[in-house]
């Protein structure tokens, strides 16, 4: 019996290992994956407010883009919302794509709380298909991706950003 437990128990200590060590190699793999196809906007596409279609084509070019992922029960969330409201002119320059896995009549209610519908420059959109967090590698709420205007990545940022910090990594000029 204790011959046995000499030869299975090392065995099972050095499968569970390679197990391991497979399992970070993988996650190192994908995490590399997903950050190489992020460099650039990648496609997308997510439900306007009146059920239309908006995607990578929908963005204008030379624009810098911030990718707002929230949800209406956040306060992190709301108070981003509020700080975009009230420097919505320091922040013309930008298109602001708010995206939510919520309904439609939860998005509107946030939007018309904070006076952000009716820009030309701030969109929001439904993510039906929940996959936001998978595209743009974001797991958190409220979460920012910031793009330059030739929509490349310049940051991810997990939780709220005062507007200050925003403008000067995007470095937008008035």
């Amino acid at each position: 019996m204790k011959k046995y437990l000499k030869i299975i128990l090392p065995l099972l200590v050095l499968s569970l290992t390679g197990f391991m060590g497979y399992t970070v190699v993988s996650k190192i793999k994908h995490k590399k994956e997903i950050a190489t196809k992020i460099k650039k906007i990648p496609n997308f596409s997510y439900n306007t407010l009146n059920d239309g279609a908006f995607t990578l084509n929908n963005l204008i070019t030379n624009k810098a883009v911030i990718f707002i992922y929230f949800n209406s029960d956040c306060n992190f969330c709301n108070h981003e919302a509020e700080m975009i409201q009230q420097n919505i002119d320091k922040l013309n320059n930008i298109q602001i794509v708010f995206v939510s896995f919520e309904d439609d009549e939860k998005i509107v209610a946030f939007a018309n709380s904070y006076n952000l519908l009716g820009y030309d420059n701030i969109h929001f959109l439904r993510d039906t298909a929940h996959s936001f967090t998978s595209t743009f590698d974001v797991n958190s709420l409220p979460s920012l991706v910031l793009y330059d205007k030739n929509h490349m990545l310049i940051e991810k940022i997990k939780g709220q950003v005062k507007i200050e910090a925003l403008i000067e990594k995007l470095k937008i000029k008035n």
